[in-house]
């Protein structure tokens, strides 16, 4: 019997679901999931997770929150809850946000972390089970190099370019996810262009350059390519240490014939041009990622799109439990 795509796909590389449905990760059994304020949105929306939500806002009231506090406190609490669930299905571990409004602060970021973490502990899970996600601005990579040296790990997101790659791994940490389909959009935009061919995709492209300067210098964090916009992209990448993708093209690579081969192995990374590796400072951080258009803009669209996600996930925690919705942030 010929092998799907993705029971292929899996021999090359470990397989994430991009996604906070209970029932989509059962369906698909991944080692992994990963979540974002969006995903945990879009759950929230779903009915089977009403329980979830009532239990969140009891702990958080019985806590003594009020006002504001009592919905951010609701919103890490179902967070945390929601990952308790998934962990409870797959064999691996499960990517868990800090709010993105602290995206550019380096100790509100480290408490955050710590928060979630003392949640988790409280529900008996073990904390090596946990990725703590963050923006890879330079603060966020900074909270992640102090976490990691506490024995935290993380996951380093909106990610896309060498530059943030490269500070994530001088900060050791344990994994990064660059972004594949949010830089397809901004080329396609940007140059109007339609389409390109998958060895000429720049989404495709970014996270191959980042996998070849990993391998060459040995660095252990792992590769974990997000945000595909196509299983061609999906495919382009095999061999990527992980890959996160949505149900629905889980479900396309299930019901694909093709056979596949693996796009990236780390014999192949040595074959390519080496970029020399030197650490890198805040200043040639920053003026790299200025320089950047397309990093610099969908770095910043990035984090203002996932503190939409969480505002509009206070809004409908308001709406459920009756809160005053004229209270501000």
């Amino acid at each position: 019997m010929t092998q799907s795509a993705l029971d292929q796909l899996k021999a090359f590389t470990t397989i994430v679901a991009d996604t906070g449905d209970l029932k989509a990760i059962e369906k698909f059994r991944p080692l992994d999931a990963t979540t974002n304020p969006s995903l945990i949105t879009a759950a929230a929306e779903q009915p089977e997770n009403k329980d979830l939500i009532e239990s969140a806002y009891i702990q958080a009231k019985s806590e003594a929150y009020t006002g504001d506090a009592l919905v951010e406190r609701t919103i890490d609490i179902l967070t945390v809850k929601l990952g308790v669930e998934i962990l409870k299905i797959v064999e691996g571990r499960v990517s868990t946000e800090v709010d993105a409004a602290l995206s550019y602060d380096t100790e509100a970021t480290i408490a955050k972390a710590k928060e979630l973490l003392a949640l988790y502990k409280e529900y008996g899970v073990d904390q090596n089970r946990i990725l703590i996600k963050i923006a890879s601005t330079w603060d966020g990579i900074q909270a992640a190099r102090a976490l990691e040296a506490e024995g935290i790990h993380c996951n380093l997101t909106l990610l896309f370019g060498l530059h943030q790659a490269r500070a994530c791994a001088d900060a050791n940490v344990t994994l990064i996810s660059p972004f594949v389909g949010r830089i397809l959009d901004w080329f396609k935009k940007a140059e109007n262009v339609d389409q390109y061919p998958i060895d000429k995709d720049p989404g495709v492209l970014s996270v191959k350059q980042i996998y070849h300067y990993y391998k060459q210098h040995q660095i252990k964090t792992e590769i974990m390519g997000a945000s595909f916009r196509s299983t061609d992209q999906v495919l382009g990448l095999a061999g990527c240490d992980l890959l996160t993708v949505s149900p629905s093209l889980l479900q396309q690579l299930a019901q694909d014939s093709r056979e596949i081969k693996a796009e990236l192995t780390a014999e192949h990374a040595h074959a390519h041009q080496e970029h020399p590796c030197a650490a890198i400072s805040k200043d040639e951080f920053r003026q790299e990622l200025e320089h950047d258009l397309m990093a610099f803009q969908l770095l910043q669209g990035g984090v203002d799109g996932f503190i939409k996600a969480r505002e509009q996930l206070a809004v409908l925690l308001r709406q459920s439990f009756g809160l005053d919705a004229s209270i501000s942030d």
